[in-house]
């Protein structure tokens, strides 16, 4: 079904990712009129994971992309009407929630956040200039294009050990550059990455410049113990240091952390009656698809008793 522009929900969901998707799955099949807006994939940020080993119920693992799109498919099968388009503000009147996009107003009684997060950039010179150009926040979407070629990852976490992993399947090398001395990344993703030949590791190490020509060729770096500058030459730098909550369109609505993550109580609640957070975005999150759904469940289950306490209460 295409929704309405100026349409009425009694149920607005805001992202596409395991939280959104759960939490529309459960309105859906409370029977409740419900809209899911997405602003690119369904599956959100677990789309770009190429092997999704630790979600239940698929005990050899799933790709990211095939598992948000069963997601999807089940919350459909239910009714859940979705849109794709960018949220850009929220708005209060009385209990009712206004949802601007830029396909149109929405109204809703009960919204339900799930936006997830965006990369975080360095922030060095040279990273914009040589975005698409040799700079990637993709390994999965990329390393193709760096078939037999050296590269860097950029990060010591989960998702930048799942990167270099995936690269050196492509790579004739890539090299790990972080600014610790140990790896953040869970211990069975670092015993991978130790025992792979075609991974090495830049320890204490931060960029200073991504340098090039019409394409990246090296990184300029600086041992941050004894502030040794050094060059490391490669074709590709892949990005992976964090993530940011889409959160601006929040702001003067709901409250949120220091880092823009929206704050709620364990219900998934906000300060604001009917609007509630999951995933990703929330404060505190795990930030793992599996909790992103029961966050998702969650928030679902506490929107239906508010608007179930509404109803009584008109």
């Amino acid at each position: 079904m295409t929704p309405g522009k100026d349409s009425t929900y009694e149920v607005i969901v805001v992202g596409g990712g395991p939280a959104g998707l759960t939490a529309g799955l459960y309105t859906a099949r409370a029977r409740r009129q419900s809209l899911l807006i997405e602003k690119s994939l369904f599956g959100g940020q677990i789309v770009n994971a190429e092997h999704v080993e630790n979600f239940p119920g698929f005990p050899d693992g799933i790709s990211g992309a095939e598992l948000g799109e069963l997601l999807h498919q089940q919350a459909t099968r239910f009714g859940l009407e979705t849109l794709f388009a960018e949220v850009q503000g929220v708005e209060l009147e009385g209990s009712r929630k206004l949802v601007r996009t830029d396909a149109g107003d929405f109204w809703a009684r009960a919204l339900i956040i799930a936006g997830g997060s965006s990369r975080v950039e360095l922030g060095v010179p040279g990273e914009r200039e040589f975005t698409g150009r040799g700079v990637s926040y993709c390994a999965t979407c990329d390393a193709m294009f760096f078939r037999e070629r050296p590269v860097a990852v950029i990060g010591g976490g989960d998702a930048a050990i799942t990167e270099a992993l995936h690269l050196a399947r492509f790579a004739s090398e890539t090299t790990v550059v972080h600014r610790r001395d140990q790896l953040r990344a869970s211990r069975i993703l670092q015993e991978r990455a130790f025992a792979e030949p075609a991974v090495s590791f830049l320890w204490d190490s931060v960029v200073e410049k991504i340098d090039g020509g019409d394409f990246v060729e090296r990184l300029r770096l600086r041992n941050i113990r004894t502030g040794e500058p050094f060059t490391l030459d490669v074709t590709g730098v892949f990005i992976s240091v964090g993530f940011r909550p889409d959160t601006g369109y929040l702001k003067g609505i709901v409250l949120l952390d220091d880092n823009g993550h929206v704050v709620t109580n364990e219900k998934m609640q906000t300060g604001v009656p009917g609007i509630l957070a999951a995933g990703d975005i929330r404060h505190n999150s795990a930030r793992q698809a599996i909790t992103a759904a029961g966050d998702g469940a969650t928030a679902a289950i506490y929107a239906e008793e508010y608007l179930t306490e509404s109803a009584e209460q008109a």
